[in-house]
């Protein structure tokens, strides 16, 4: 106990441990609610209380940590910087988890065929309609995808129709669409979680 005691009584624990620790608080505890917020906005509802949980949790500590000792700058600064931090994290994490699925508008004066069939061979549902754009007659199509292939599709995208304009929107919920099957997942506890969510919706 002494040991601790003194551990904790230390200048280094003061001035670089315990600001370390408050730093990853915020990290984790942004990180948290940037992910759940997003996963608010796109409806998913399962595991958006959980990582609220946990977000309120760490916080706490952390903020607790900041009340006991008002008067060091040194714990403000890496209080705030964490939370920077974590709104970075959050929304990098998110973007690699994939969740969700979007929507893919593309407009091409080329002839779209070779795409259009591309995307059904794949299993895609497809919508095309013929329109008239500012300089002369266009493609319009349709095709809603889980966002897990959403960097492949841009890929293709750009192989058949390099200067085709396209966007990409959120869908916050889909039913009855044509998808392709999906692939099979390994052992990863990251996947598994993703496959989770997929069925829980």
């Amino acid at each position: 106990m002494d040991a601790l005691s003194t551990l904790f009584d230390s200048t280094t624990f003061k001035w670089i441990i315990l600001p370390l620790l408050i730093f990853s608080a915020r990290i984790i505890d942004v990180t948290l609610g940037t992910i759940r917020i997003i996963y608010i906005s796109r409806g998913l509802k399962y595991l958006a209380p959980i990582f609220g949980f946990f977000e309120v949790l760490i916080w706490l500590l952390a903020i607790g940590q900041i009340m006991q000792n008002l008067t060091n700058v040194v714990y403000y600064i890496a209080y705030a910087t964490g939370f920077a931090t974590g709104n970075f994290v959050g929304i990098y994490i998110e973007e690699r988890m994939a969740v969700g699925t979007v929507i893919i508008r593309i407009i091409t004066q080329k002839d779209a065929s070779e795409l259009i069939q591309y995307l059904r061979s794949e299993g895609y549902g497809v919508t095309s309609i013929d329109a008239t754009g500012m300089t002369g007659p266009v493609k319009v199509i349709f095709t809603t995808i889980r966002r897990q292939n959403l960097e492949e599709i841009i890929k293709h995208i750009r192989r058949f129709n390099p200067k085709a304009f396209f966007s990409v929107e959120d869908v916050r919920f889909a039913k009855e669409g044509v998808f392709p099957p999906p692939k099979k997942l390994g052992s990863d506890t990251l996947k598994g979680l993703l496959k989770w969510q997929r069925k829980g919706k």
